[in-house]
């Protein structure tokens, strides 16, 4: 099993709220692709020596709340020396996510 599995279980076993195992879940899982994100848009994992001298270096973060099915989670979006990395994962400003919407239509 893996990690998740067994997380999920265990929430399960303890009957605790399952949305809240999936806030989570979603906000980490969400974090960590924002990192990546960088990483890939930046061409070096961070503390790599490749990021020394390049002309664009990772600069700290800000946090954003961002609404999902599962609740509000925080996410801290990454920021580029030079400005110019914008996260394909959320859209520009938005705050929520379409499902909440669509909820509310159907």
């Amino acid at each position: 099993m893996t990690q998740f599995t067994t997380e999920l279980l265990n929430f399960l076993a303890q009957k605790q709220d399952i949305d809240e195992f999936f806030r989570t879940s979603l906000e980490t899982a969400m974090n960590d692709l924002l990192q990546a994100e960088l990483s890939a848009f930046l061409g070096y994992e961070p503390y790599d020596k490749v990021g020394y001298n390049s002309g664009n270096s990772r600069n700290g973060s800000y946090s954003r709340q961002f609404e999902t099915k599962y609740g509000t989670v925080q996410l801290s979006i990454p920021r580029d020396r030079n400005g110019n990395f914008s996260p394909a994962l959320l859209p520009a400003y938005g705050r929520r996510d379409d499902h909440l919407e669509e909820m509310v239509i159907k």
